[in-house]
């Protein structure tokens, strides 16, 4: 009998959950956005679980706007946490989960990039993760001295040749470059120290970069935008690509996609995990789920459910909020806006119909039933080559993790698609990827294998 593939499995620990209304929930703490223990907590019930990852989805500015009028301040997605910090944090109070953060190609620069995500490596012993997304709203150009965002195309070609230059800042130093050895007075060997010196459209930098060779060979790249462009940069760079897919249809499209972009650059099939986001509300029974899902609804505030909208939608204010959703004009994220109305249509959504889903899993495909029913569905999607594991994407936090670990997990462990223990010391280990070579050491035909 063949062996079952291995599901591996995340966790977006961004706040206080997805769900529009889970910060109104009992059993979460109102004001864990910017307090370092609900994080804690979170990140060890990750891990005493085997997660694989927690996740930082973020942005460089407050994207929402008070649309409809008392909206804003009816939102919880106002403040939070920096996450290379924060999760740099959490990498002394964790031993085993991997730490991804995601960090904007438009408003940094790649060398103090790669020395964070260098340094946060270091610091959680092979465990880093870069997010690598693009960004797309004014609010964010206004905080960076920009009257408008970047155009679309304009910042996919700069978000290639960040990765380019992160990517050669990484490979600075080989494995073993520094001998430390005492005797000598020789602090490090100068045949493996390189100088990147790029120069291109977007950047020159010189380097090299003023970080040893990482734990993990470089840390993981994930890449989370279904635009062509942002296909090709996954193909080319990331070990993870995280989705928002609705139907399996949909999803299995997109994984032969990118998949099948990966042989133009040297890649294999295996060497990139994807991973589309799942909010799952399990109960012991079927009714009981349902009941999580309709009691979390009822704390959805009308005006916050329209919100979820404008940004993929404009003002719909004029439209009756029971008639059906018109097809987007001009959205600020393409990819995201297109899940939305492609779901709208599927299902027969009204305006109100549609807000209260996006409000309740911001796009995300959400199955509410038994721990079985919730098993059935991850399983089903990568038997038929639509995901190679899930971003698991919680209602409200804690509560909506320790559901979760407490009641899927056991079924999957029964099923022998997850483990019951970490396999490595490192992220990418865990992960079953390959450690990159070093771009000099494989030129000179003389790599060695790190241990994972």
């Amino acid at each position: 009998m063949a062996e079952k593939r291995q599901l591996k499995l995340g966790v977006s620990i961004r706040g206080l959950g997805y769900h529009a209304g889970g910060w109104r929930h009992p059993d979460v703490p109102s004001g864990g956005a910017m307090d370092f223990e609900h994080f804690v907590n979170v990140a060890r019930i990750a891990e005493a679980a085997k997660l694989d990852m927690v996740f930082l989805a973020d942005g460089v500015g407050i994207r929402q706007k008070d649309e409809p009028p008392g909206s804003l301040c009816r939102s919880n997605q106002n403040v939070e946490l920096e996450p290379i910090t924060l999760l740099s944090a959490l990498a002394a109070v964790t031993k085993h989960i991997g730490l991804v953060a995601t960090a904007s190609t438009t408003y940094n620069e790649p060398y103090h990039l790669a020395r964070k995500f260098g340094s946060l490596d270091h610091i959680s012993k092979g465990r880093a993760g870069w997010n690598l997304v693009t960004s797309w709203s004014d609010a964010e150009a206004f905080n960076f001295g920009r009257e408008h965002q970047m155009a679309y195309a304009d910042r996919y070609e700069r978000a290639m040749e960040f990765a380019e230059v992160v990517t050669g800042l990484w490979d600075s130093w080989e494995g073993g470059a520094f001998v430390h050895d005492k005797t000598s007075g020789v602090f490090y060997d100068p045949d493996r120290l390189h100088t990147l010196a790029h120069r291109g459209k977007h950047f020159s930098v010189l380097g090299p970069l003023s970080v040893d060779r990482t734990p993990q060979g470089r840390p993981i790249i994930v890449q989370a935008g279904a635009s062509d462009q942002g296909r090709d940069i996954a193909a080319r760079f990331a070990d993870i690509v995280f989705s928002a897919e609705q139907d399996l249809a949909a999803a299995r499209a997109y994984y032969a996609s990118v998949k099948g972009r990966l042989a133009t650059h040297g890649r294999r099939t295996d060497e990139l995990l994807m991973l589309p986001g799942l909010v799952p509300i399990v109960g012991a029974t079927r009714a009981e789920a349902q009941a999580k899902h309709e009691a979390l609804q009822e704390l959805i505030d009308p005006l916050v459910g329209l919100s979820y909208i404008y940004g993929n939608f404009g003002d719909l204010s004029a439209y009756p909020i029971d008639g059906p959703v018109p097809e987007p004009k001009d959205p600020k994220l393409r990819s995201r806006a297109a899940v939305m109305f492609n779901l709208a249509q599927e299902k027969g959504y009204t305006i109100r119909q549609l807000c209260q889903a996006i409000a309740s899993g911001r796009g995300h495909r959400t199955v509410i039933g038994t721990p079985a029913d919730i098993a059935d569905t991850m399983e089903e999607w990568v038997d038929q080559g639509a995901a190679d594991g899930f971003n698991i994407i919680p209602t409200h936090l804690p509560v909506g993790l320790e559901d979760f670990a407490a009641l899927v997990l056991p079924e999957l462990r029964r099923r022998g698609i997850f483990r019951e223990e970490y396999e490595a010391r490192t992220f990418r280990g865990n992960l079953g990827l390959p450690e990159p070579q070093n771009r000099y050491t494989e030129a000179r035909g003389q790599g060695t294998a790190l241990s994972a």
